[in-house]
Order: C-alpha cells, then sequence, then structure tokens
C-alpha cells in the first residue's frame, strides 16, 4: 500500500527578516487601506433586505423592492442615481443580479450598494463620513514570524463540491463550490481545510477559526488566502497574513462562516486579532 506523503514543512527562516516583515507590512497596510476606504466595508451605514413591498430607507434614495424581474428603484423628482456612469432618474430596473454580485449606484458622495447574498436582494449604503470609518485606529495583529508559514498539500476533489455553510447574519446561508481540500501540520498535528475558490483563477481561500478565536482574534471566523497550488500539488499557508473578514468590524456585513471541519482545534496565534471595533486590544 502507498502512503501518501501529506505532511508540513516550516520554510526556512527567511534570508532577510526585514524584508520579510517589510512584505508583511505592505500586506496588513493594503487590507486596511481597502476596509477604510471612502466606500469600503466601514462606510456602510444600512443593510436593507428587499421584498415585494416598494419602500423608502433612511440613507438611500428612492423606494426599493425586488421580484422576479429583480430589484427596481423608483426615485422622486429631485431625486438621482448614477449607475454605470449614467444619470437615472424615476424608475430604474436593475434586473436579477448574480449571487455574490451587485451594482454600486453613485449618490453624491455615497454608494449605494445593490447586491444579491444568500439567495436575498440587498441595498448597503456606503457613506465616507459615518464615525466607523472615521474613528477607525487600525486592527491589531501579531508580529509576523516565519513560524507560522507553512507548505501543506492540496488534493482536489473528483469534482466540486456544493459546500452550505452558516453567515454572520442570523438566518443567512452561503453556497460554495469547494474545489479541494488542503493537508498540513502544525507542531507535528495533522490538520485539514476544506478550500474554497479564491479571487484569482487558481487561487483558493480558507476559512477557518482556532483556538483564539474568540479569545484573541474574531469569534466566528478568519480568512486565508492562498496562491494557485504547485504542479505536484504543495501550497504555501502563511497564517502571518489570516485576515479579518467585514463581519469582524460590523454588524451590517454578510460574510460567510468557515465550514465545520476547519474549525481548528490548535492556536494560530498569527495575522489579524480582534478589532478594537469589537473590543479587541
Amino acid at each position: 500500500m502507498t502512503v501518501k506523503d501529506t505532511s508540513v514543512t516550516v520554510q526556512d527562516a527567511p534570508a532577510d527578516p526585514r524584508a520579510f516583515t517589510r512584505a508583511w507590512e505592505e500586506w496588513h497596510s493594503g487590507q486596511e487601506a481597502r476596509l477604510a476606504a471612502p466606500h469600503g466595508f466601514l462606510a456602510i451605514t444600512g443593510l436593507h433586505w428587499l421584498d415585494g413591498t416598494p419602500r423608502r430607507f433612511p440613507d438611500a434614495p428612492g423606494a426599493w423592492s425586488t421580484g422576479a424581474a429583480g430589484v427596481v428603484v423608483v426615485l422622486d423628482d429631485r431625486e438621482e442615481l448614477v449607475v454605470d456612469g449614467t444619470p437615472v432618474r424615476g424608475e430604474h430596473r436593475f434586473g436579477v443580479l448574480p449571487e455574490r454580485g451587485g451594482v454600486d449606484a453613485v449618490w453624491g458622495e455615497a454608494v449605494i450598494e445593490v447586491a444579491r447574498r444568500g439567495g436575498h436582494d440587498i441595498v448597503r449604503p456606503r457613506h465616507p463620513d459615518t464615525p466607523l470609518r472615521t474613528g477607525f485606529t487600525g486592527t491589531p495583529a501579531y508580529e509576523p514570524h516565519p513560524r507560522w508559514v507553512v507548505t501543506g498539500r492540496y488534493t482536489a476533489f473528483d469534482a466540486p463540491r456544493p459546500t452550505t455553510v452558516g453567515a454572520a447574519v442570523e438566518g443567512l446561508e452561503h453556497v460554495y463550490e469547494a474545489p479541494g481540500r488542503v493537508e498540513f501540520e502544525l507542531d507535528g498535528r495533522p490538520l485539514a481545510l476544506t478550500a474554497f475558490p479564491g479571487r484569482a483563477a487558481g487561487s483558493l481561500l480558507v476559512l477557518f477559526t482556532d483556538a483564539t478565536s474568540g479569545v484573541t482574534t474574531y469569534a466566528v471566523n478568519r480568512a486565508l488566502a492562498l496562491d494557485p497550488p504547485a504542479a505536484d500539488g504543495t501550497v504555501v499557508l502563511d497564517f502571518n497574513r489570516a485576515a479579518n473578514l467585514p463581519c469582524a468590524y460590523t454588524d451590517l456585513a454578510t460574510c460567510p462562516l468557515p465550514p465545520a471541519e476547519n474549525r481548528l482545534p490548535v492556536a494560530i496565534e498569527a495575522g489579524q486579532k480582534l478589532p478594537r471595533e469589537r473590543g479587541g486590544a
């Protein structure tokens, strides 16, 4: 019988520790910049769930509804949105939106996100002057260390597996097509994570919790982006880059939760910590 080697190797210490730290600082700064951008997640002022009844919201223009033909907004005579660079007045139909897709409509200094999450259409306005954004002072994080850079092995499933996970919003579910699984070790302990597709072609994303969750890190999830695996299946997991999702900062996010098998029984003392907005130090 052939035994498959699923072991992990800790990466060699970087030749230039200062370069290793600088690269991590650039990553961390990029995460912070996207989060706190004028229309980033910290700028969200409301999470409005649409149905067939037209409704107005205090942080967006128009009366909004949805149905079989998709999202519709009816603007009054004094209201205007800019959609794809074109000013619109009166009734505007956004059409049927794809799951995890959406459209950003501009309203003065604000952006009105119109999106579909967990099978539901939502309106999520983003205003740059919201106190959560203007008062943001950064996210605490562990000091980066090469110990947390490990090499694992990716194994693709015979076919992508539809995987249903919960969400930060109670009662909401997300479904992802999981392409495979990453096996690795930490301190001699075999571990594994179900992977979801990443943003770039061939890349992966793993959502997980660990023994630090709810203690020094956000309780319900963290995310780790992985580059495409090598031809032999090896893949690098740099837990120094374990990132908070938007729900770590605001209740107005619909972030997915990790699948049950991604709840690691070890302490990953690396990456971003519990935000100050949630009581972090």
